[in-house]
């Protein structure tokens, strides 16, 4: 018993001494954690990318990434259709945060949350078509809903001026029960065309449920999510997926995959006006100890940091650390000369609306035929 004793505290020391010396060591059995993060596909390749960086830097803490739509993670926290049990939640935009903490807190007693939301990379809505055929749609150069629309009624790029060999107009955006990306697209459409923000009564004007009727038609089986919708819209090229809408990030982090693929890669076009959507992250209570929050911390803390956030960068994402330059960083796709990509782009930038407009946006599609 003694001899058991007596190797039993030699193991102790010789951890607490590699400890101390800073060397990395196999975690003891049973100490390790298990992390499971739900994110937007848009933040899928860099977070996969990260995941080795912070486990080598946390070797007791493992990362279980998973992806869904936006709109999807919300949902299915809520009515706890996951077969595992997050931690973590990155949606798209802080509204879709407030819209799972009202919807948790309307059946529940608790806060949903451990700490204050955290920002952790920002990004826009913008439109992306094929050369010639933006051309003809935006002979201006800037991107009009109205001609979208115009093209849409048409049915085909002949009767707008297009090449009769270009067939019809496809025009892609997602889901928007689904993912967030759609809902904006609806949200800034509908606001262009009756001219004014949105409220409840104004997402209930004819012209607007005539729009989202027009839409649902024209765009069959809508994606579930943005990254989806883009490797789509790269593999099928132009005459199956004309334009598009897309967070700004996945369109200039696979613009390089587009020019491989197609013969002459898309060329991006800023929304006028556009929203500016932020992934944010919250810890969630349910299921999760405190142990697993403070793992959760330092994991949100890491993704913050300068180094994280330029790797962001290069993945199209704007910074919501300041002392990180999109200009100066290495790799950094602004410096790519990427058709229509713009550091400042000149155009008037909105938040996100509100959870109770997101949620009449998703009714109106539903039952619109």
């Amino acid at each position: 018993m003694k001899n058991k004793s007596k190797s039993g505290k030699l193991v102790t020391s010789v951890a607490i001494i590699l400890s101390a010396l800073g060397l990395t060591y196999t975690p003891l059995p049973g100490l390790q954690q298990t992390l499971v993060i739900v994110s937007g596909t848009e933040l899928q390749e860099p977070l996969q990318q990260l995941e080795a960086k912070f486990e080598q830097a946390n070797p007791n803490i493992k990362l279980d990434l998973k992806f869904q739509g936006s709109q999807e993670i919300v949902n299915n926290y809520i009515d706890q259709k996951n077969d595992f049990k997050p931690a973590v939640l990155i949606p798209a935009n802080g509204e879709i945060v407030t819209q799972l903490s009202d919807r948790f807190k309307a059946t529940n007693n608790t806060e949903p949350f451990y700490d204050s939301p955290q920002p952790v990379a920002k990004t826009m809505l913008v439109g992306i078509a094929w050369p010639e055929r933006g051309e003809v749609l935006f002979p201006n150069g800037r991107f009009q809903w109205q001609r979208i629309e115009q093209a849409m009624l048409a049915g085909d790029w002949e009767k707008i001026g297009g090449a009769k060999d270009w067939g019809s107009f496809d025009f892609v955006t997602t889901d928007p029960t689904r993912s967030n990306s759609g809902q904006l697209t609806l949200n800034l459409w509908a606001q262009s065309k009756i001219g004014t923000n949105l409220n409840s009564a104004s997402l209930n004007d004819p012209s607007v449920r005539s729009l989202f009727s027009l839409v649902k038609k024209s765009v069959y089986q809508p994606p579930r999510s943005t990254d989806i919708l883009l490797q789509e819209f790269i593999g099928k090229g132009p005459n199956d997926a004309d334009v598009a809408t897309v967070y700004e990030s996945i369109a200039l982090s696979r613009w390089q995959q587009s020019a491989i693929n197609q013969s002459k890669p898309y060329k991006i076009y800023y929304l006028d006006p556009s929203i500016e959507t932020t992934a944010t992250a919250v810890i969630v209570r349910r299921d999760v100890n405190t142990a697993t929050a403070n793992a959760a911390r330092k994991f949100l803390n890491f993704l913050i940091q300068p180094e994280q956030q330029a790797v962001l960068v290069q993945y199209g994402f704007r910074p919501v650390n300041n002392a990180v330059d999109i200009k100066t960083l290495p790799n950094s796709p602004w410096n790519q000369n990427i058709p229509g990509a713009e550091v400042k782009p000149n155009i008037n930038i909105l938040q996100p609306s509100n959870n109770q407009i997101n949620t009449e946006i998703q009714r109106l599609w539903e039952r619109a035929n």
